[in-house]
């Protein structure tokens, strides 16, 4: 098993070569580095990582290298995190929602969606895993609940009752690795992966029951959410209005038996909340 990391003395790679990893430095903008890694694998499981410079174009351009790294080194069996292209329900000239950037709607999703036709139109053999919304966002994304003014939990999201697809981001690993464990069933499939589907207020109430405290859910309209003003926030407004406006298209690509399907030991929130809640920062 090989690990690619462009940070070799990061905790998280010095955690998985302690497991047994062969770490390898590698850089998603080098071919070269991309090439050696793949040399003489049989699968590679492909992530991009667009909140690290926010450009979808670069986002596209790494799908591009890592798909010919693919095809030069005769990869058997890629698999590729990606999301839908929204813009093939929200159009550039809709005006439901902001275009972004001049030429997308929700740009993190879209790079990732347009890229799919890339490892198809190289012969890549690959599966597009659809990946939901990571519950590791309510720690690391600052999306967890806040103290209002009077001391208050409050869970904010604009999703209005909507269901929203999420799970933990380590059984998105598992999956990928049950895709692998299938062989060649899933090549030129798309697979769609989620813990569980709730809705704003049903997460609040699982947090009530973690954190200990009560925890109101605030159901904003997506333009508030763009407004909020931190780096992405309209791009993560728009993301959250095309899966609430979407609601039926987005959760029936994600499938929750379909994950257990893949790894067994699928989490629910509950149980990811039991193991993480106290990392949540408050306040």
């Amino acid at each position: 098993m090989r690990a690619l990391t462009r940070k070799l003395d990061s905790p998280a790679a010095r955690a998985l070569a302690s497991r047994g990893a062969k770490l390898m430095a590698t850089d998603l903008d080098d071919p070269g580095s991309l090439e050696r890694a793949f040399d003489g694998a049989w699968g590679a499981f492909c992530v991009t990582a667009f909140w690290e410079h926010f450009s979808p174009e670069r986002e596209l351009q790494q799908a591009r290298t890592m798909a010919a790294a693919a095809k030069a080194t005769g990869v058997r069996h890629l698999v590729w995190s990606t999301l839908e292209d929204t813009r093939r329900w929200v159009p550039l000239d809709d005006e439901r929602m902001p275009t972004l950037m001049g030429s997308y709607k929700v740009p993190h999703f879209d790079a990732k969606g347009e890229a799919d036709r890339v490892f198809a139109e190289l012969g890549v053999p690959t599966t597009n895993l659809l990946t939901s919304f990571y519950w590791e966002n309510l720690i690391h994304f600052g999306m967890g609940p806040k103290e209002d003014g009077a001391g208050e939990l409050v869970f904010t999201l604009p999703m209005g009752t909507a269901k929203l697809p999420g799970m933990a981001v380590e059984d998105i690993g598992r999956c990928a690795l049950g895709v692998f464990r299938r062989g060649d069933e899933l090549v030129g499939t798309t697979v769609g992966v989620a813990g569980e589907h709730l809705s704003g207020g049903e997460m609040a109430a699982a947090l009530t029951k973690a954190l200990r405290r009560t925890v109101r859910y605030q159901a904003i309209e997506p333009a508030a959410y763009r407004a909020l003003g931190f780096p992405g926030a309209d791009d993560l407004g728009n993301m959250f209005q095309f899966k609430r406006d979407f609601e039926k298209v987005f959760r029936g690509h994600r499938d929750p038996a379909v994950a257990r399907a893949l790894n067994p030991k699928l989490q629910s929130f509950e149980a990811w909340l039991a193991a993480n809640a106290g990392r949540m920062p408050i306040g």
